[in-house]
């Protein structure tokens, strides 16, 4: 992609100093590129959002503007995690034999801690694909026990996986399950108590992350586990230019913020020397999502100089906001208020639909942008199977057709049988005859569409099985559970106005673009 520049900052911004000017439209839009982006790279709109409207732009940092390579961070997760049971939980060394398995998870799943499953779900919380440890359930296993009651995800009983952070637990989770089975079954230890090694699971993974121990490994060797994206610069100046503010809100604490941050931006720009003055407001530690509902204050970081050494907190009270100063804590509304922005004028980008996204719809007005990484290989694999889809498509069409004909069939047939028995066979016997053989011709269609009605079937579940088992031999797609849209799937539909893979798709864009949602259509509209 060629990387947007504008030769001219100062009429377009002013000063890079955060004294944004008035938008030059003209001039900006001779700047644009006029090739759309490919299809991985777009972004999609589920409610029309018009960016010339927006004057804030916020960012989270970890799996937003900052991304991780999965398999070195995920392994690097799982066996910190690994050692943690071993040394504090008393788990048997045996455990460091199993590897960690990036395909075994994916977004948008469910654990049972009652019972030690894994399942995935439809947008109705209907359980598709279901694992017990490393074991598949069968579809009439699955049936038995998920079909008889309502699954409330707000039920502790269930865990949702909806961060990226998340899926290497789920993996020593299963396989923990999978070994303790076995010793079980063999006579080696007590049934196991599976929501006593889910919390075990969850904690040391927890403490892996609140210590730092992980974060130590990755501050030390970030080029190991964060690829840079050599657009993200170019895409944080193009909005600046065109008279936005930015801003970071993120979990992570300053220690750590500082240096990957400064590992992504720093030297790429020279007009900008740190990556600090991409931004206008700078929050670390923020703890969302109780960011958006509670009122906790901001307090101002005494950075020094040396921005990389923590500061000591400021007791003078946060009345303002102000750029170049770092603030952790906080809450939503003082932010509106001190910013000078609030509901609709922001727009906020993040990677988690429970912490980034749904709680900003829910507690206030700000626009939302999901950063969806899978998106990117979910289209690339749709266009490499784009034959496939659009057979499978129709064979959909050709099984609901036969539906109909065989119900048809069946209606024409219980009727014609009804006027045949109370046919006079000697008197009516010509009529009977004739109206007999048109029930055996009936008979040979209805056969017939039962078998290519099967064959459409077999077919369907071939093409399906090739699909998906492409993108994920466990699990399939993450957006789609069979031909339902996923529960994952569903929530990006339902609390983002726009999704996309990066947050440098939008260097495609021009700031003054109007993003337009589709139009939604009821099955009977279509």
């Amino acid at each position: 992609m060629t990387v947007v520049m504008f030769p001219n900052d100062k009429i377009l911004n002013g000063q890079l100093n955060g004294q944004g000017g008035p938008l030059d439209v003209e001039r900006l839009s001779h700047s644009l590129e006029s090739s759309p982006p490919p299809p991985g790279r777009q972004v999609f709109a589920n409610r029309d959002l018009r960016f010339d409207q927006i004057n804030m732009i916020g960012f989270d940092m970890d799996y937003t503007l900052l991304s991780y390579l999965r398999v070195p961070m995920e392994s690097l997760a799982h066996r910190l995690t690994v050692d943690r049971l071993i040394f504090k939980r008393g788990y048997p060394e045996l455990l460091r034999e199993k590897a960690y398995d990036p395909e075994f998870v994916i977004r948008g799943l469910v654990v049972d801690k009652q019972l030690g499953n894994i399942f995935k779900i439809d947008r109705f919380n209907h359980v598709g694909r279901c694992y017990h440890g490393r074991v598949g359930l069968e579809k009439e296993e699955r049936r038995k026990i998920y079909r008889g009651e309502h699954i409330r995800l707000s039920n502790p009983r269930y865990y949702l996986v909806d961060t990226l952070f998340a899926l290497p637990e789920m993996c020593l989770y299963a396989d923990i399950v999978e070994m303790f089975d076995n010793d079980w079954k063999a006579g080696k230890r007590a049934q196991p108590n599976y929501e006593s090694i889910f919390k075990d699971v969850r904690e040391c993974i927890d403490e892996v992350h609140r210590d730092e121990s992980l974060k130590d490994i990755i501050r030390a060797n970030p080029e190991h586990y964060c690829p840079r994206d050599p657009e993200l610069a170019h895409t944080l100046h193009k909005m600046r230019s065109s008279g936005k503010k930015l801003f970071v809100l993120t979990n992570s604490a300053w220690n750590y913020t500082e240096p990957m941050m400064r590992f992504l931006l720093d030297g790429v720009m020279p007009q900008y020397p740190s990556w600090r003055n991409y931004f206008d407001i700078v929050v670390v530690s923020s703890k969302k999502p109780d960011w958006f509902t509670a009122q906790n204050p901001f307090v101002d970081l005494n950075i020094a100089e040396d921005a990389r050494v923590e500061g000591k907190p400021l007791e003078k009270p946060v009345d303002k906001l102000q750029r170049g100063h770092v603030y952790c804590g906080g809450n939503l509304k003082d932010f509106e208020k001190m910013a000078l922005y609030q509901g609709e004028k922001v727009l906020y980008v993040g990677d988690h639909i429970y912490g980034d996204i749904l709680k900003t719809k829910k507690s206030g007005l700000w626009r939302t942008a999901l950063i969806v990484s899978e998106l990117e290989e979910e289209i690339n694999l749709s266009i490499r199977f784009k034959r496939e889809l659009h057979e499978l498509q129709a064979l959909e069409e050709r099984r609901r057709l036969l539906d109909q004909e065989l119900l048809h069939n069946k209606s024409v047939l219980v009727s014609l049988e009804r006027v045949i028995d109370n046919l006079d066979p000697v008197k009516q016997k010509t009529e009977r005859e004739r109206l007999i053989q048109y029930a055996k011709d009936l008979r040979r269609d209805r056969d017939e569409m039962k078998r290519v009605l099967q064959s459409a079937l077999d077919r369907t579940l071939e093409l399906d099985s090739l699909v998906e088992n492409t993108f994920n031999r466990y699990w399939g797609l993450v957006f789609k559970e069979g031909h339902e849209t996923s529960r994952f799937g569903e929530q990006v539909g339902d609390y983002a106005c726009v999704y996309t893979s990066r947050v440098s798709n939008l260097l495609a864009y021009s700031p003054v673009q109007y993003f337009r949602a589709p139009r939604a259509l009821m099955p009977h509209e279509r």
